[in-house]
């Protein structure tokens, strides 16, 4: 069976791999890459054995901050980072949910101060395996399918 690259080499810059399909363009959004004016390429729907299908987002000359990257992790937490330097993979990263989110996610009760007033929304992290997370003004919990990206 002959094996073909399906996108391009990348001399530097970073990939992002095993996205789940359905979240490859929330993760462009979470991201900000919209506003890049770098090389970006953008695939989806591709086999994946772990997936059934899965994206890719490869962006020339960027490196993300941890904490850029770890935003990620609320709708994609199994996503699998490579840095790439001179075509080689340099560094391999797994994302992984912070202790705390602050300003990416809306509250889902409508009577909380953030929906009301304008600050930034702030929630700790209760349980990184199941995803839930909990405001820090009403104390609502969230459930991964509940969360609301801004």
């Amino acid at each position: 069976m002959k094996k073909e690259l399906q996108v391009a080499a990348l001399e530097n810059g970073t990939v992002i791999d095993h996205i789940p399909s359905e979240q490859l363009f929330k993760v462009v959004s979470l991201l900000n890459l919209d506003q890049l004016s770098n090389s970006i390429t953008i695939g989806n729907n591709f086999h994946s054995s772990q997936l059934g299908s899965k994206g890719i987002i490869k962006i020339a000359d960027k490196f993300f901050e941890s904490g850029e990257i770890n935003r990620i992790a609320l709708i994609a937490p199994n996503v699998k980072l490579n840095v790439i330097r001179n075509y080689e993979v340099c560094e391999k990263k797994n994302v992984s949910l912070p202790n705390e989110i602050t300003g990416i996610v809306k509250c889902a009760n409508p009577k909380c101060i953030t929906n009301n007033e304008p600050m930034t929304t702030s929630f700790k992290v209760i349980d990184k395996n199941e995803v839930k997370i909990k405001c820090k003004y009403c104390e609502r919990v969230i459930a991964k399918e509940d969360i609301i990206i801004k």
